[in-house]
Parts: C-alpha cells; sequence; structure tokens
C-alpha cells in the first residue's frame, strides 16, 4: 500500500478510506472464501429428492422437539437477526466516503459479505420451519417488521463508527451462535449444533475482516478512530434487531424477552458484552497507540478503564425471570 502522511488533518475521512481502497481489494479477501469451497443449507437439510426426506423430517423434529422453550426463542431470534440481512446491507453502502464505484474494494467486499451471511437465514429459517414448532406466520411477520422498521445504532454513516459496530457486532454473533450450537447437542439435536457450529465459523471470520480494517484505519488516523470508538461505547453498542417486535406489539417488545431469554442460557450476557470490549481493546493495542492528541488521549484512558466499570455493573445485575409467550412458538 502506498504510505501516507502519519499526520492526517482532523476529520479527513475521505483522504484515509481512499488510502484504505487498494487494502479492501486485495487483502479483505482473506476473510472470504470461494462459493465452490462454501457449505451450503443443502448440505444440512433434509432432500425432498430423496425417498427418505420424510424420514428425515420425522428424525429432524424429534430432535426438535427436546429443545427448551428459551432455546427455541433465542434460535427465531438470532434467526430474525440475520433475515434483516437486506437491512445492514442498505446501512453499509450509504457509508461515507469510500468508493462506490461497482468494481471498487468497498462494494465488493458489502457484495461479497451480504452474499456469505445470506445463507444463515436461509438455514435457520428452513430449519425452523420443518421443526413443526415454530409459528411460521407470526414468525414471517416479525422478519418483515424488523427490515421494515430499520436500525438506530448510533453510527451516522461515519465509516469508523461503522466498521467498529461491525467488529464488535460481529463477535457478538459469533459467540450467541457458538454458545447455541453447545446447548442444541447437550439436548441432543445434531444437526443443529452443526448448522449453528458453521455459522458462528463465520461470524467469526467476518469479524477478524472488520477488525483488520479498523487496524489499518488506526495506523494512519489513530486519534480519529479512537474518538470514534469512545463515542460509540459511551452510547453502548445495540443489537441490531433491537427493534425486534411480534404482531400487535411495540417496537423493541419482543427484543427485550428474546434478550431475557438469552442472559437466562447464558448466550449472550452482560460479561459477554465486556469481554468483546476487551478483545478489541487488546486486538487493536489501545494501550500502545502513539502520537494521539489530547482528546484523543482522555478516550483512551475511557476505553481501558471501561470494562472494570461494566463487569462491577453487570455482577449487581438479576438474572430475569421467564414471564413472556412468545406468539412465535406453538405450545
Amino acid at each position: 500500500m502506498q504510505e501516507l502522511n502519519q499526520q492526517i488533518p482532523e476529520g479527513s475521512r475521505k483522504e484515509v478510506m481512499t488510502y484504505l481502497e487498494p487494502f479492501m481489494l486485495n487483502e479483505m479477501s482473506e476473510y472470504l472464501k470461494p462459493v465452490e469451497e462454501m457449505w451450503q443449507p443443502a448440505d444440512f437439510l433434509p432432500d425432498a429428492s430423496r425417498d427418505t426426506f420424510f424420514e428425515e423430517v420425522r428424525d429432524l423434529q424429534e430432535s426438535a422437539k427436546e429443545l427448551s422453550y428459551d432455546l427455541v426463542a433465542v434460535l427465531i431470534g438470532d434467526t430474525l437477526t440475520e433475515e434483516a440481512l437486506p437491512t445492514y446491507e442498505s446501512w453499509l453502502t450509504m457509508v461515507d466516503d469510500v468508493e462506490k464505484n461497482e468494481q471498487g474494494g468497498w462494494m465488493k467486499w458489502v457484495r461479497a459479505w451480504t452474499a456469505e451471511e445470506n445463507r444463515h437465514g436461509d438455514l435457520l429459517n428452513k430449519y425452523l420451519y420443518l421443526t413443526g414448532r415454530v409459528n411460521m406466520k407470526e414468525f414471517e411477520r416479525s422478519a418483515q417488521y424488523l427490515i421494515q422498521d430499520g436500525f438506530d445504532i448510533g453510527t451516522g454513516r461515519d465509516p469508523y463508527r461503522n466498521f467498529i459496530y461491525t467488529s464488535f457486532q460481529e463477535i457478538a454473533t459469533n459467540v450467541s451462535h457458538r454458545r447455541v450450537a453447545g446447548l442444541a447437542k447437550k439436548h441432543g439435536d445434531k444437526l443443529l449444533a452443526k448448522m449453528c457450529g458453521v455459522i458462528a465459523s463465520d461470524e467469526a471470520r467476518h469479524a477478524k475482516a472488520y477488525m483488520s480494517f479498523i487496524s489499518q484505519a488506526l495506523v494512519v488516523d489513530a486519534s480519529e478512530v479512537i474518538l470514534a470508538f469512545e463515542d460509540m461505547m459511551r452510547k453502548k453498542i445495540v443489537m441490531p434487531a433491537q427493534f425486534l417486535r411480534e404482531s400487535g406489539e411495540p417496537q423493541g417488545e419482543a427484543f427485550a424477552h428474546f434478550s431475557d431469554a438469552a442472559q437466562r442460557l447464558g448466550v449472550y450476557t452482560a460479561i459477554d458484552y465486556v469481554d468483546i470490549l476487551k478483545e478489541l481493546n487488546t486486538d487493536w493495542n489501545i494501550d500502545k497507540l502513539t502520537g494521539l492528541n489530547e482528546q484523543a488521549e482522555k478516550a483512551r484512558d475511557y476505553l481501558l478503564k471501561l470494562p472494570d466499570r461494566l463487569l462491577r455493573l453487570a455482577d449487581r445485575m438479576k438474572t430475569p425471570l421467564k414471564e413472556y409467550k412468545f406468539k412465535w412458538i406453538y405450545g
């Protein structure tokens, strides 16, 4: 990559994004896989062309019967989060200061990332349908609402805030899918465990991609990146499905109960939130950055002290009681 003066004027995002374009074109592909080598939903689901199709569906349903109510609720919430992919793609294409050429590095990455992510919702949606435990019309209404409602995550169109958010969120989805995989295995649903495991692996690769992008930006615009990171953490990183709702319910109602179920199961907790922040601080070498301006130095101090502060708050949190029945789930 070309050399760029370390002392970039504050706020000159466009110059930085132009500098990073070759990185997007040449190096981000390390975090993607060729289509022919990728798993597809058909690799896991019963094949309707085979004589054994109905037997395979019955086996799938028998295994799914053993999943706990909370686990089914969390799986549905995770699936709906994946199904809102059109919202995330449109959000990424609106980022300011990046080259919007269809064959440019950023647009190529967004399309390739979207194509990989698209498989997640396809696989889990079909699995839920085949279990017979899910009211698919209610599920589909929630998916339509979630895409229609969009999301407000406090990033605006700023590329630094966007990539900090995606770094955090991809790690969070990796944690959630990985934990669901472990619980599914304990319940005896080996198929679901395998499916969530491969999805978690994809999310881990994607997290590394977005984290590497921020690492590159820190080399040439450290103060502005740190200030963006501080701003995101002060606002708190909200989940992309924060407006999740069931039919007839206000925005966010179902998300609150989904989050409670995830907390009860230990799928995603306040401690995980802190652990992700620690991971990002470490990966981006926040404590070792040099040449920061005075404001960024204060932001760095805040980011390094924040995990301990959040842990004290997490220790005081009570596990929410189970008190909600989802329209999504039969019985």
